[in-house]
């Protein structure tokens, strides 16, 4: 990820935000043999009303890979994202780049006890099941229940610091943003509409980041 302080945000509610709408998370461990990384069902510690936290749960042995509480890990979180046209641009302007939201979060993993790993399961399946007409819930005193849970093991990621880029096309002029929110709205190869979206909320809510962006080439 780019870490150039013009696409830089400090925006804490924006990464909770970000986490809510992409709860499908890698996680990335520096061990003993390596790097080691996997990608899990996510969801934000709505109860930890003063930092950011993740629930989830990774499926046995991978906690042993990760030797997971051991030192600090690496939590990525991918918004939308999409290719942007230099023929989207004004005449002249012949350098493409790829628009993103991304959040890079970083913490000491706890390792959760059995019931409160559970917990975080019975949240996630009624995080995802909910809305369904026939949503269903894991069933509390299911032996057979019980016994898949206990294949997995819960963890809780209090984040100690996160490095957080809306790259938006922050460094282009305003005429040139329209121009590629309305190619990204429409129905073209490179078209990806919630990208689109997130552009024109960003400018609407966050216009400072727009002028901090003048001028950056990229």
């Amino acid at each position: 990820m780019l870490r150039t302080q013009k696409f830089a945000s400090d925006n804490a509610d924006e990464v909770r935000r970000l986490i809510r709408r992409n709860p499908w998370v890698t996680f990335v461990s520096m061990t003993p043999s390596g790097l080691v990384a996997s990608h899990y069902p996510t969801l934000l510690d709505e109860s930890d009303t003063t930092d950011i936290s993740l629930l989830t749960h990774l499926g046995r042995p991978d906690e042993e890979y990760h030797a997971l509480g051991a030192s600090e890990i690496l939590a990525i979180v991918q918004g939308p994202h999409a290719y942007v046209s230099s023929s989207w641009y004004d005449e002249g302007d012949v350098i493409p780049t790829w628009n993103h939201v991304t959040a890079h979060l970083y913490g000491v993993p706890e390792i959760l006890t059995d019931d409160e790993n559970f917990e975080v399961l019975t949240k996630l399946v009624n995080h995802f099941e909910r809305g369904l007409p026939l949503g269903r819930t894991l069933p509390q005193d299911d032996p057979g229940v019980r016994a898949v849970a206990r294949a997995t093991v819960g963890m809780r990621l209090r984040v100690s610091h996160f490095e957080f880029r809306p790259k938006l096309s922050q460094n282009k002029p305003e005429h040139v943003r329209e121009n590629i929110i309305r190619e990204l709205s429409g129905y073209g190869p490179y078209a990806h509409h919630a990208l689109a979206d997130e552009m024109r909320r960003w400018g609407e809510q966050y216009p400072e980041d727009l002028q901090r962006g003048r001028g950056y080439g990229g």
